[in-house]
């Protein structure tokens, strides 16, 4: 069997029953659920070289049968939120520059750390939320985005994570958010609950990253539902290292497609989801669930 191609390459896709797929449905017109699994071992290191065996799925406590797995490459499409506000400002002790200095350059050096095919869009956050570039692989017309931030605003952090999740939504294949900022929300007409209830109804993996002195507990809370990572980041000039290694995690990465046994509900409704491995020393992250029918 020929494996599908993606973006010129062979993609490391097992379909592991004869039924044909298009489109992120089988056409028997029974819905496939996608799940993205990060696995890492106890140092925080990506565990690579993993088969569909490997994997156990749940979904509302039921066993599921992977149908469809896949490993490593497959494309991405990011979202990096820059927190441009005067909180993101010079910082004693941080050396030359101030957050948001440090804030640009380690996001380019991500994007210098993803592969040539993926694509960036990079939203400014301020008293208004901004996409300044949108979906590009043009990493030169990424960093000049980037380049061209400055202070300015406010931080309604809580609407500007929603509108960039609606931006990024719709792009295809992974997509996660990367979100840099001092963590501190001013001014939002959304509340926390509000955020993380709409980011648990999105497919969209978020890594927060809090600069400075303090994490707010919605950052972890916002990974942990989405399957992301969060990171707290006290000294600016560690930022890039931090960043280039959430760019390898989302080199080595796991898809896992099943359909559900569960009877079709006549409302939509949540069901959560339950990704294990079967190494003691594996540790993984994926979504909590999904809202469907």
């Amino acid at each position: 069997m020929m494996l599908p191609r993606i973006e010129g390459r062979t993609a490391a896709i097992v379909p592991l029953f004869a039924v044909t797929l298009l489109a992120g449905q089988f056409t028997s017109g029974v819905n496939l659920v996608e799940v993205y699994a990060t696995v890492t071992n106890q140092a925080g290191e990506p565990i690579n070289g993993l088969t569909a065996a490997d994997f156990r799925v749940a979904e509302d406590g039921a066993p599921q049968t992977i149908t469809t797995f896949a490993a490593g490459e497959f494309p991405l499409s990011v979202a990096i939120g820059v927190d441009r506000s005067f909180s993101m400002g010079g910082v004693k002790g941080a050396g030359k520059g101030d957050r948001l200095t440090m804030a640009k350059s380690a996001a380019a050096a991500f994007i210098d750390a993803l592969r040539p095919d993926d694509e960036v869009m990079i939203v400014a956050i301020g008293s208004e939320t901004e996409v300044v570039q949108p979906l590009t692989s043009d990493r030169t017309a990424a960093r000049a985005a980037l380049d061209r931030l400055d202070s300015w605003g406010t931080t309604p952090l809580y609407d500007a994570t929603v509108a960039a999740l609606d931006a990024i939504q719709p792009a295809r294949g992974r997509r996660a958010l990367l979100l840099l900022s001092d963590g501190t929300d001013r001014y939002s007409d959304t509340d926390a609950s509000t955020l993380l209830e709409k980011a648990r109804r999105q497919d969209v993996l978020v890594y927060p990253v809090a600069i400075g002195s303090t994490r707010p507990p919605i950052f972890a809370e916002l990974a942990t539902a989405t399957g992301g990572r969060s990171f707290f980041v006290q000294d600016p000039r560690t930022l890039s290292k931090t960043l280039v290694t959430v760019a390898h995690e989302l080199r080595s990465q796991y898809l896992l497609g099943y359909a559900p046994t569960r009877p079709v509900s006549p409302e939509a409704q949540w069901r959560t989801i339950e990704v294990r491995v079967q190494r003691a020393d594996a540790r993984v992250r994926a979504r909590e669930g999904y809202v469907g029918k």
